[in-house]
């Protein structure tokens, strides 16, 4: 039955993954455009540094209880509902962003805007509805090229608009831009999305809740595995994310627009990797061995960046990082979705999605407090050690089709 949904679904709606693919850009964005921003929000507010890893973390916390909700909403009542909703909450979240005016607010707003960034799951479920399972990872090379993009123009959105003066950041600017371009998304998805999830797969009563999925995925030893995997390594890179611009800030001075466009040269090589490099590394090597030599260049990337001592030793390193990224997450999400049957890939990915939420909450929190308590490269360090327990992961993983 699945096989024979994704064919004609994946020729139908071939020339509208371009829309999702904008969806999910939309999305990065607005998780990106505070990035550059993060050590002159502590100027502008007076936060600690540990306040400022916070706003990171507490977007994360709220798509840690839509993500799974969402997922298994769209497995009820279709991918697109769910899709116009959450940009509709992103559209309003943005805008509550470019009106604050005290640190209170911009907790509010990105709160509100991590509650709408759980259609992450629905996109990844609108994938695999149209995908078969050989090309699956393709598919999600597509997802992650748009994660990649994203993240390339959420920074460097932010920096420009905010400019390059540390004291006289322009805060606002970036988040009134971000709101745009969900309101530019909402409309082409509400005119152009079709739904993908055939009626016959909707609304299965005999679907297990929200907690009662994600105890059946750590009940399967694989998807654990996967998941958990998966977890630290979105803990190790957050902690980079989230402490990057005042590592960048208090070494080198640097304001938001140069931290902005050292993200947008990552996210073009993400975007290179996930959305071309991806298909022909998948085909030759398979996703458990992009997952351990991914996993093995992100540590040597995290040990290479406190090092970096000028302009070209940091290009060089976030090489590496984005190299290693680009091939583990689209990997990992594949090998994910395929142990998930057709009628819940929503809330499997769902359940991904929210351990991945987890980690974004986990990470900046402990690489705020350990760039406090230890210095600016210690959270470097500790993102390195626990990717070497996914190197030994990775390792243990079938090299075969099968994942369940």
């Amino acid at each position: 039955m699945r096989l024979c949904f994704a064919a004609p679904i994946r020729a139908k709606h071939k020339p509208l993954m371009a829309i999702l693919f904008l969806i999910v850009f939309i999305d990065l964005v607005g998780f990106g455009l505070v990035i550059p921003l993060l050590p002159y929000y502590a100027l502008h507010f007076h936060a600690t540094p540990w306040e400022v890893t916070s706003l990171m973390a507490c977007y994360s916390l709220a798509q840690l209880f839509s993500s799974p909700l969402l997922g298994r909403l769209s497995d009820k009542l279709g991918r697109k509902p769910i899709l116009l909703v959450s940009l509709t909450v992103s559209v309003l979240s943005y805008l509550w962003l470019g009106f604050a005016s005290a640190l209170w607010m911009l907790f509010a707003a990105r709160l509100l805007a991590g509650a709408g960034a759980g259609n992450i799951a629905a996109a990844q479920a609108y994938i695999g509805d149209v995908t078969t399972p050989e090309n699956r990872a393709k598919g999600m090379g597509l997802i992650g090229a748009a994660f990649g993009l994203g993240f390339t123009f959420g920074p460097v959105l932010g920096g420009v608009l905010a400019g390059t003066n540390p004291d006289a950041a322009a805060l606002a600017r970036p988040a009134f831009a971000a709101a745009g371009f969900s309101a530019t998304a909402l409309v082409l998805a509400a005119v152009i999305l079709k739904e993908s999830l055939p009626a016959a797969l909707r609304g299965r009563s005999d679907r297990p809740g929200r907690i009662a999925l994600a105890q059946e995925a750590f009940g399967r030893p694989m998807l654990r595995h996967l998941i958990i995997l998966f977890f630290l390594t979105t803990c190790a890179f957050s902690g980079l994310e989230s402490t990057f611009a005042i590592w960048a800030f208090s070494g080198f001075g640097w304001g938001p627009e140069q931290v902005g466009w050292i993200f947008f040269y990552v996210g073009l090589i993400l975007a290179a990797v996930q959305g071309g490099l991806l298909r022909r590394l998948s085909g030759r090597f398979g996703e458990a061995r992009l997952t351990a030599g991914g996993a093995a260049l992100l540590v040597a990337g995290l040990i290479g960046l406190p090092f970096s001592a000028n302009l070209a030793a940091i290009l060089i390193v976030m090489a590496v990082l984005s190299l290693g990224l680009g091939c583990l997450n689209p990997s990992v999400t594949s090998l994910v979705s395929r142990a998930a049957g057709a009628e819940e890939q929503g809330g499997i990915l769902g359940v991904n999605q929210s351990a991945q939420s987890l980690a974004r909450i986990l990470g900046p929190w402990l690489a705020g407090w350990v760039y406090t308590a230890a210095g600016r490269n210690a959270p470097y360090y500790m993102g390195a050690l626990i990717m070497l327990a996914v190197v030994a992961m990775a390792i243990r993983l079938p090299r075969g089709e099968k994942t369940a």
